[in-house]
């Protein structure tokens, strides 16, 4: 993957930016136009810092994915500066995409195997990620043999296998049951106050993003521009009683109003 990644615009940091060994995304004026004419992002400005939890909702078709294809290097920006100071990225996608020849154990270890580790410091770092995710004792299951919200984990494993400091993930519970959902939106909560990594996350649901987040951004219609940010003021770790409370049902209908404003 790609440490830094610049077009033509230069960045812009304000008095108020943290130091820049501690913001690991860094976009400035992005626009993303593909070969078909069409303009996905426009003039993007997102900054993502170490132990932060931003994520984005916007309307089907605004560009929000594409965000993460730049910040993950598979995409690059047509304007605007996208930094990445990392390569050590985890890139959880929508669907969990194990292997269906491999078990558990060996889907986990994929992206160690592809990065060269040696076999027993594969082993030992697939077991410790299959065992933060609570899948220990299904290490020799084939993918057909685990439901939708264990393939997830085995696929959110797999990533945390390389240590990553920046995680990406493209609405990966958006397939699962309500209750399914929920139960990893704690589980990646506990993970992410446990390893402290920054995450880039991606939803169509706003109580999931105003539950796992530090700071919800809103995006408009294509083609995709940031019309509005929302800090979220409620500490981590936390409780999953948490959603029934007035000031969180506040800030989620604060968020879909912005939502609905900025579809047009």
């Amino acid at each position: 993957m790609t440490s830094s990644m610049t077009t033509t615009a230069p960045a812009n940091p304000t008095s108020t930016s943290p130091a820049r060994s501690d913001t690991l995304l860094d976009f400035s004026d992005v626009e993303m136009k593909f070969p078909n004419g069409t303009v996905a992002l426009h003039g993007v400005d997102l900054t993502v810092n170490r132990g932060e939890f931003v994520t984005v909702v916007g309307p089907s078709g605004c560009g929000k994915s594409t965000l993460l294809r730049i910040a993950s290097g598979l995409e690059r920006a047509s304007q605007g500066t996208a930094a990445v100071k990392t390569d050590r990225i985890g890139y959880v996608f929508q669907d969990a995409t194990l292997l269906p020849w491999r078990t558990v154990e060996a889907n986990v270890e994929l992206l160690a195997e592809l990065n060269g580790r040696s076999a027993s410091e594969r082993t030992v770092k697939a077991q410790e990620a299959i065992d933060l995710v609570g899948l220990s004792g299904f290490e020799k299951n084939l993918p057909k043999e685990l439901s939708g919200g264990m393939k997830m984990r085995a696929s959110l494993a797999r990533s945390l296998t390389l240590d990553p400091e920046l995680f990406l993930f493209d609405e990966p519970f958006g397939a699962l049951d309500e209750i399914t959902r929920e139960r990893l939106n704690d589980e990646l909560l506990r993970l992410f106050v446990e390893k402290q990594f920054a995450g880039l996350f991606i939803t169509h649901s706003v109580s999931e993003a105003v539950y796992l987040s530090t700071r919800v951004i809103v995006m408009s219609g294509r083609p995709g521009t940031i019309v509005d940010t929302f800090d979220v003021p409620f500490p981590m770790p936390r409780s999953p009683e948490i959603r029934f409370e007035a000031e969180f049902g506040k800030l989620v209908g604060e968020v879909s109003h912005a939502l609905r404003e900025g579809h047009h």
